[in-house]
């Protein structure tokens, strides 16, 4: 499973990348505005500092709503770095420029990804990856978890190559029931990622090898 971090911040994304398990980066208009980052040439010059750290697919969102306006901007996003991923909405103009963009060679990933209904969409017309949002479906009382084992499972009754990039990934349990009913991708924040080095019995271990080790030598 691969693992890419869900964020816009240059050191985070650094620091997941000297820890040697990064995959891959997505971003999208709110965490670029979180990190101060505004007006066109600053998201693009912003996109192009991530692509000099990670080596790897970066996904970059698109803003417009109607096709023309969708390809004009994804063509643009793409012509940035071959790692670029095409970030486009599951509304019915961004299938047909996913369909565009799989013509013609363009990685995409469609997001905002709630049923599987809309996976299998995607999948049809393209895209590289889908992105399944699984904390938002818990945030109302739906099981974010049994989508993405739905569509891992529909992906493999056919053959598609559409990756499940598991999105709004917020803790640790989630990461590895993802990697249980057989993600492709997770993306999520830095500390969930780091939160898998965590266990009391490690910390606790390690303090008496430290501690045996300090009393041998006195």
């Amino acid at each position: 499973m691969k693992f890419f971090i869900d964020t816009a911040n240059l050191k985070e994304i650094q620091e997941a990348h000297d820890m040697g398990v990064l995959d891959g980066v997505t971003t999208n208009p709110s965490l670029m505005a979180k990190e101060g980052i505004f007006g066109h040439d600053n998201v693009m010059a912003h996109y192009k500092q991530i692509c000099e750290i990670v080596d790897g697919d970066i996904s970059a969102e698109v803003i417009a709503t109607d096709y023309e306006s969708i390809i004009k901007e994804g063509e643009a996003l793409a012509e940035l770095h071959p790692n670029i991923v095409v970030k486009v909405p599951m509304i019915r103009e961004g299938i047909k420029a996913i369909k565009y963009f799989s013509d013609r060679g363009i990685k995409t990933n469609c997001t905002l990804v709630f049923t599987a209904g809309q996976a299998l969409l995607a999948a049809k017309a393209g895209a590289t990856y889908v992105s399944p949002f699984v904390g938002r479906l818990d945030d109302i009382a739906t099981d974010g978890m049994a989508l993405i084992e739905q569509i891992v499972t529909i992906y493999g009754n056919y053959g598609y190559q559409t990756q499940v990039l598991a999105a709004s990934v917020r803790h640790v349990m989630h990461l590895l029931q993802c990697a249980e009913v057989g993600a492709d991708v997770v993306t999520c924040p830095l500390s969930v990622i780091t939160g898998l080095l965590k266990h009391p019995l490690t910390d606790s271990g390690l303090e008496k090898f430290l501690a045996d080790h300090a009393s041998g030598n006195k």
